[in-house]
């Protein structure tokens, strides 16, 4: 019996390799043709900026597709989180070209969205349908976030932070161990996948450390409360308004023909008028910070508003990104008033805002080892802790669930 079980063990292990090296290279490719997309979407409309006075059309274009080819798609990650938790047994194929399209138009057009949720939607949608072909324990589970590993990693190149992303959303408090080994092969090798062809990873090491003085330690503690305190005003202001804006505006078609309306008028004016440039994912923003450490006071709090209603709105794409963007322009924003480095601040307010906003804690470290380098790593743990200990049902994701304890 115990020869046969470990024979079957090792059987199992051939195939989770197997399928995830299969998953890494399918969902890297995929992630490289939207990243590539979206980044020559980005650069188009920045130089035809009348683009964003059709952001309404391309609402309604959106609305449409959804309505007329979404069904259960529609649900967005809300979906992923239900297949998660079992609420669901299937994501529809249909989900992988609808949310590449509409999010490359909600970006060509001018809308402040992101595309991590995308590629994560895109990675658990592939990589779930091999589930029912496995018989292993937990397969639909495992290979959910195999996929979700698979799709952070090939787009951000940060496999470590891809991987614990996957294994701690779903139940925050829980870390879902069992699809450690397939989500790391997968995530390294969709990593390597989209870096090969083409798509290039953001990554600023810092050169700066922080001192280990009680002092810096109370800084960075404070520094991780107020990262952590912006990126819970995000996750709750999104839940706030996508409710209201669906009591008021009931129906999607105007909902999306409105908002796109005033998002359009407001962002061209901003824009105009040289105040800043608040469409698409915010790595115009990131850019400054971390090139030139420096930002506008102001820039956090419009690139929240803009992503808050805009999403809200019923335009498509992640979070994620503007949630970089706000965190790294809020740090630099901090960092004079505490007399620390503007990089490192700006650095640390870019991983702790992203986990207090999806109320994950080993993913948003690891983000910040990953892409800033691992020198300032102890003070990453403090902040992300910091924030992590906020609210934990204030979160991006409607479909997570706060472990009982």
């Amino acid at each position: 019996m115990t020869s046969l079980s470990i024979k079957q063990k090792a059987q199992q292990y051939v195939v989770l390799t197997g399928m995830a090296l299969f998953i890494g290279l399918l969902v890297g490719a995929i992630d490289m043709i939207f990243g590539q997309g979206l980044l020559l979407i980005g650069d188009f409309r920045s130089q035809h900026w009348p683009l964003i006075l059709f952001l309404s059309l391309a609402g309604l274009v959106i609305v449409y597709l959804y309505k007329r080819f979404g069904g259960k798609a529609s649900k967005g990650m809300g979906l992923i989180f239900d297949v998660g938790h079992a609420r669901e047994e299937r994501i529809p194929l249909v989900l992988v070209p609808l949310i590449m399209l509409t999010t490359w138009m909600s970006h060509l057009f001018g809308g402040s969205v992101g595309r991590e949720g995308v590629a994560v939607q895109i990675g658990a949608t592939f990589s779930h349908r091999f589930a029912r072909h496995i018989k292993i324990p937990d397969a639909s589970r495992i290979f959910l976030m195999t996929g979700m590993a698979a799709g952070f990693a090939g787009l951000f190149q940060t496999p470590l932070a891809a991987t614990f992303f996957a294994l701690e959303v779903l139940t925050v408090g829980e870390l879902q161990l069992m699809a450690l080994y397939p989500a790391l092969i997968a995530s390294i090798v969709a990593s390597f996948t989209s870096h090969a062809r083409g798509l290039e990873k953001f990554a600023v090491p810092l050169r700066e450390t922080l001192s280990w003085t009680p002092e810096t330690l109370i800084k960075v503690a404070l520094l991780g409360l107020a990262f952590g305190l912006a990126g819970k005003l995000f996750a709750v202001s999104l839940s706030w308004l996508k409710k209201t804006v669906a009591q008021v505006l009931p129906n999607p078609y105007i909902r999306i023909v409105l908002i796109g309306a005033g998002l359009s008028l407001v962002l061209l004016i901003l824009q105009l008028t040289k105040v800043g440039t608040y469409s698409g994912l915010g790595t115009n923003l990131i850019d400054v910070a971390f090139h030139q450490g420096s930002a506008q006071s102001y820039d956090w709090i419009l690139k929240l508003l803009f992503t808050v209603v805009t999403i809200s709105a019923g335009y498509q794409g992640g979070e994620v990104t503007p949630l970089f963007a706000i965190g790294a322009t809020l740090g630099v924003f901090l960092a004079p008033m505490l007399g620390l480095p503007v990089l490192v601040v700006a650095a640390i307010g870019y991983a702790s805002v992203f986990g207090s906003a999806t109320t994950t804690l080993l993913a948003p470290i690891l983000i910040g080892g990953e892409v800033f380098g691992y020198a300032n790593l102890p003070f990453f743990v403090i902040a992300c802790a910091i924030a992590y200990c906020l609210p934990k049902e204030w979160s991006i994701y409607s479909g997570q669930k706060v472990a009982k304890k």
